[in-house]
């Protein structure tokens, strides 16, 4: 009888131990999980508040320097050469050398105001030290804004700098959305099917296809009822509106990460939405259809769904990834 009190209570120390245990883990994570969105959040307001500053001191909007700034850190990790290794507290434009210093400049990174002039570059400075200092964001900052003010218009210094039209295109649409949202913080996300109604999706990214010729399967099909709403899932711009031989009546909503997100056999559109309309995450954008692999108009040729496709520009070209674990994760 004493033996079998004896193990009750170890049975009940160590299941108090346990749960301690996991009470103290539980409350750890959530510590790190708040500790990582505070510093987050802050470096976010840095950023809108080094954007407000050059603004205000320059008379270039905030919303322009913003885009340009995010774009760039969009790119960052597929940057090559010497400007992949700049880094800063707060902004992310990385000039290249040649824009910097100049061609022919006798150091990678000048930072001789007199040499960069002497050589056709762009830096300046723009804290006072005589130097134009590429590591120094307020110099970068500085140099960003008095380029930008030699141009008429925002478009024409874009073309200018990057000489990329997807580069530029992608900049002003995400200014539109900085200053329409008068922030940047615009990380909100949605289902892109109303999850008040039945639907599924499994993970068939990869999937051969044969319609039309063989090809892989670029993007995740959400079985649900015709007419079921289909939403946008974040905060972005519609660069293509209309039909599609493979994909039928469908969208392409570009949004501030430089992610073009496709929406696939819709059986039509929300009223009033088309090219350059802005949109917001949870906002109906059509409905679930089975239209394509045909002319337009043909419908019926599959059950209803919506396909769903996430690409990614990355300075230079734009490719595909697998939107599950995005899927589930906005689920």
């Amino acid at each position: 009888m004493e033996r079998n009190t004896v193990k009750k209570k170890v049975r009940w120390s160590y299941a108090i131990a346990i749960l301690i245990l996991l009470f103290f883990a539980t409350t750890r994570a959530r510590a790190n999980e708040t500790t990582a969105a505070e510093e987050e959040q802050s470096v976010t307001n840095a950023r809108q508040a080094i954007y407000e500053e050059f603004a205000y001191a320059s008379g270039v909007p905030w919303y322009e320097i913003a885009a340009i700034d995010q774009y760039e850190r969009n790119i960052a990790t597929f940057i090559k050469g010497p400007a992949n290794e700049l880094a800063y507290e707060t902004i992310s434009i990385r000039f290249k050398p040649e824009i910097w210093s100049g061609q022919l400049a006798p150091s990678v990174y000048e930072d001789c105001l007199d040499t960069i002039g002497l050589f056709g570059g762009l830096g300046l400075d723009g804290d006072g030290d005589g130097l134009a200092d590429i590591h120094n964001e307020q110099d970068v900052l500085y140099t960003l804004v008095n380029y930008l003010l030699g141009f008429d218009d925002f478009e024409a210094a874009l073309l200018a700098y990057y000489q990329n039209e997807e580069a530029t295109r992608i900049i002003l649409g995400i200014s539109q959305l900085f200053a329409h949202h008068g922030t940047i913080e615009l990380d909100e996300r949605s289902f892109p099917v109303s999850t008040w109604n039945n639907y599924s999706y499994e993970n068939g990214y990869g999937a051969a296809r044969g319609w039309g010729g063989r090809r892989s399967h670029e993007g995740i099909d959400i079985f649900a009822d015709y007419g079921v709403p289909v939403l946008a899932t974040s905060y972005g711009i519609v660069e293509v509106a209309g039909w599609n031989k493979y994909g039928g009546y469908r969208i392409g909503i570009r949004d501030i990460y430089n992610t073009y997100q496709y929406y696939a056999h819709l059986q039509g559109f929300a009223e009033g939405l088309g090219v350059g309309t802005l949109v917001e995450p949870g906002q109906v954008i059509g409905s679930v259809g089975s239209t394509g692999y045909g002319k337009e108009g043909t419908s019926g040729k599959f059950p209803p769904h919506l396909h769903f496709g996430l690409y990614k520009y990355d300075g230079s070209k734009e490719w595909a990834f697998n939107p599950y674990s995005h899927l589930r994760r906005w689920e």
